[in-house]
């Protein structure tokens, strides 16, 4: 978990530096203000859970415009949200849930309404041959096993609370992860015998972990929303990120990593 947060708080500052540094810093971000395309620097405020799929889409992106560099920062949707009520720069917010976007909203900080552009559901990932023998749900409420789940403010956190609650299980988890990779690295690394995650997150982990669902999870799905920014740096090489999440082609790279139709 320490290494994690060494993650972000490297991702803010280095995005700080960005923001903040001089003139010649300034216009490499916006040089897609003008000519024929996007270029310049793009960056995006992502939720943990998009790592894998947005990073590809990034590349997709610079390498249908020469000279567009797009950069990400993953971490929890709340730690995004706060960082950006804070000034950080950004061209682009993705979301794991509305509640954290409407942080964003409520302070003005997007231009337009966000589009919902994917879902997700939880799923248990436990480590491969699942060793602790955990069957659903209810083995988070056995003192025995080392557990993790994701921070109550964190989307997949919140949206853990709801299953619980509706499967009327009390957790007793080891650890609170500030975003959902943490939990599932924690799985990877045979620290916890079971974590909550996103079904994504499993299926991202391949053969490293194994996954179980619980009917509980239909009564959680997490709806995805992104917008641009009114204070991008960026915006039309903005626009082009958003415009190809949400194409045909954007739409496929999220369902073949195991995301909801929006």
């Amino acid at each position: 978990m320490r290494s994690g947060r060494a993650v972000a708080v490297l991702a803010v500052v280095a995005l700080g530096a960005a923001g903040c540094g001089g003139g010649d810093d300034a216009a490499a971000s916006t040089a897609g203000a003008s000519g024929s395309g996007p270029s310049g620097t793009l960056t995006v405020f992502a939720a943990a859970s998009l790592t894998d799929v947005f990073t590809d889409l990034g590349q997709q992106l610079e390498e249908d415009h020469d000279g567009l560099s797009v950069q990400f920062n993953f971490a929890g949707s709340s730690a995004l949200a706060t960082q950006l009520t804070q000034g950080a720069p950004a061209d682009v917010f993705a979301s794991a849930n509305g509640t954290q976007m409407s942080v964003v909203t409520d302070a003005d900080l997007a231009d337009g309404d966000p589009t919902v552009f994917t879902g997700n559901v939880l799923q248990i990932a436990v480590p491969a041959g699942n060793p602790a023998g955990v069957t659903g749900l209810a083995d988070f409420g056995r003192d025995e096993l080392a557990l993790a789940v994701c921070a109550p403010e964190v989307p997949c956190g919140a949206a853990g609370e709801d299953v619980f609650a509706a499967a009327g299980v009390t957790p007793r988890p080891d650890t609170q992860e500030e975003d959902v990779r943490a939990a599932l690295t924690k799985v990877e690394l045979g620290e916890v015998d079971a974590a909550l995650v996103y079904a994504t997150d499993v299926a991202a982990a391949g053969d490293r972990v194994e996954g179980i669902s619980f009917p509980e999870a239909e009564d959680a799905v997490n709806d995805y929303p992104l917008c641009t920014l009114a204070a991008a740096p960026n915006p039309e090489a903005a626009r082009a990120f958003v415009d190809l999440v949400l194409s045909d082609e954007g739409q496929q790279a999220l369902e073949d990593a195991g995301f909801r139709a929006p």
